[in-house]
């Protein structure tokens, strides 16, 4: 591996940098690299909700809490927000700012964040010269076949194809300036700041937090053969900057390629957490639902030189502190 030296001085742009990932970044480069400046930006959350109820944004400032460089406040979809950083010297970027739920049906919107306001970041990249990692994602693949690869994508909601249009986007971009930009397309991130999802949070945290409350975990009929591929959040820290170290280009997936059931995550809880409160079924709502999610990591691997180290149960172990701390001090009982 490369040394990681290229950081020592450099100045680090984390744009959604209060979200889940964003957040993690920002500490990471904090505690790992004291003398490069970190600027976090992002628009933080308001009272305004989708069409669905849940939050527009996810930002959230006890995710920063402890972090000690710049904050700026600003929405990527302003261009004036975004001029803010134009006087900034760049080095990095690490673009997770997005809408990030899955379930939002304003098609608008979503083309409008997660593209159009994609490519003034590519623009900023090229002006600033600076390497570009961004967040793609696994709904780039809809409900196409196990084990998914890059170029066999079937976007089934408009999250989805609006990830695939920022992959196509980078594509062309990279094409034409030889910049390095990589796309990461994470599968099931779970872990350390995700609590401020809200309902989107993942299936871990929101299991662990019923389990701590005495209640059986809830899970859908069958369960056992749902079949997702969970990644731990320090695992896909790594895959950020093992991407962004060199020129590389492309979009890789982040997973573990190892797909685990819902009701393994149950049992895993139960026995960290000294329970057995056996598990509540109920019938699958939805009409449209993926049973099978596996990551193809073997160009990951190649190309990034990526090894998932968490397995599930080494993931949640790491993860049960903070979960009994978010049910003590945050969780309404």
């Amino acid at each position: 591996m490369e040394s990681l030296n290229i950081f020592k001085g450099k100045t680090i742009l984390i744009t959604g940098g209060a979200g889940f990932i964003g957040s993690n970044l920002a500490f990471y480069f904090q505690e790992k690299f004291p003398t490069s400046k970190v600027i976090v930006f992002d628009i933080f959350r308001d009272e305004s909700k989708f069409s669905n109820g849940n939050l527009t944004s996810f930002g959230h400032f006890k995710n920063l809490i402890g972090f000690n460089g710049e904050i700026i406040q600003g929405d990527i979809n302003s261009k004036k927000d975004l001029e803010k950083l134009k006087n900034l010297k760049v080095d990095f970027i690490f673009h997770q700012a997005a809408v990030s739920d899955t379930t939002v049906l304003n098609q608008s919107i979503m083309m409008q964040t997660n593209v159009n306001a994609f490519k003034d970041i590519l623009n900023l990249s090229l002006e600033k010269e600076a390497t570009l990692v961004y967040a793609s994602s696994a709904a780039t693949y809809g409900n196409a076949k196990s084990p998914q690869r890059v170029g066999f994508e079937n976007p089934e909601n408009i999250y989805g194809f609006s990830k695939l249009a920022m992959d196509n986007l980078a594509k062309e971009f990279y094409d034409k300036t030889h910049l390095p930009i990589v796309g990461l397309r994470y599968f099931n991130v779970y872990g350390s700041k995700e609590f401020y999802k809200n309902s989107t949070s993942s299936m871990v945290l929101q299991l662990g937090l019923q389990i701590l409350s005495n209640k059986a975990p809830r899970l859908f009929y069958d369960s056992d053969k749902i079949l997702r591929d969970f990644i731990y959040i320090e695992d896909v820290i790594n895959a950020n900057i093992l991407a962004s170290i060199g020129d590389k280009k492309g979009v890789y997936n982040v997973g573990t390629g190892i797909p685990r059931s819902f009701q393994d995550i149950a049992d895993i809880l139960q026995k960290e957490l000294g329970k057995n409160l056996g598990t509540e079924y109920f019938k699958n709502p939805y009409k449209a639902y993926q049973s099978h999610t596996q990551a193809d990591i073997s160009q990951t691997v190649k190309d990034l030189n990526f090894t998932p180290k968490f397995s599930l149960e080494e993931g949640i172990k790491s993860y049960i502190p903070e979960i009994k701390k978010i049910f003590e001090q945050e969780y309404v009982k």
